[in-house]
C-alpha cells in the first residue's frame, strides 16, 4: 500500500521574492502526482488562498488554506528587535471555517499593527484566535528550530499555542 504525502508547507507567487511557482502550476504537479490534497502557505499573505481554493476544489484536490506567519519576538506592535530577532516563522494551517477566520483576523491584524519590515503577529494574537488552527514549526526561522540548532532545547517551549497533530512513526 503506498503512503498518502500531502505537501503541509508551499508558497506561491504570492510569496513575493520567496517563490514563482503559480497557483495553477502547483495544482498541476499535485495531480501529476496523484496528491488529494495540497496546503497553501504564503509568507505573511493569504492573497492567493481563494483563487487556490477554488481550483483545487475544480480539480477535486482538497485544499488546505494556510499562512506562514511573521511572529514577533516580543509585542507586535514593538518596532524593534528582541534578544537578537525581529521575527520568527510559523506555519498556521486553517482546519475548518473558524480556523480560516481567525487565520484572516491574524493575517489582517499582523498586517495592520504589527509590521516591522514584515507583517508580524504575536503570540497574543495566536492565543486570542487560536481555534481552528493547526501550527507547525515552519522552516529553519521557525522559533523551536532556531533554540534548537542554538543548542538550546531547554528554551523552547514546551506547549505550542496552536493545536498539534502527533507524527504517525
Amino acid at each position: 500500500m503506498a503512503v498518502k504525502f500531502v505537501h503541509l508547507h508551499t508558497h506561491s507567487e504570492y510569496s513575493i521574492l520567496d517563490s514563482s511557482c503559480k497557483i495553477k502550476a502547483l495544482l498541476d504537479r499535485a495531480e501529476e502526482n496523484k496528491m488529494d490534497a495540497l496546503a497553501i502557505t504564503d509568507h505573511g499573505v493569504m492573497g492567493g488562498a481563494i483563487k487556490f481554493y477554488r481550483e483545487a476544489k475544480r480539480r477535486g484536490i482538497k485544499p488546505i488554506i494556510g499562512c506562514e506567519i511573521y511572529l514577533a519576538p516580543g509585542d507586535r506592535r514593538e518596532k524593534k528587535v528582541c534578544n537578537g530577532a525581529k521575527y520568527f516563522h510559523l506555519v498556521l494551517l486553517a482546519e475548518n471555517e473558524r480556523g480560516y477566520a481567525n487565520l484572516v483576523s491574524i493575517v489582517s491584524l499582523a498586517q495592520t499593527e504589527g509590521f516591522y519590515y514584515k507583517p508580524r503577529a504575536n503570540k497574543e494574537l495566536l492565543r486570542q484566535y487560536h481555534e481552528g488552527l493547526i501550527a507547525l514549526s515552519a522552516c529553519q526561522s521557525g522559533e523551536i528550530p532556531r533554540l534548537l540548532l542554538a543548542g538550546r532545547s531547554g528554551d523552547a517551549p514546551d506547549h505550542p499555542p496552536a493545536r498539534i497533530i502527533p507524527q504517525r512513526g
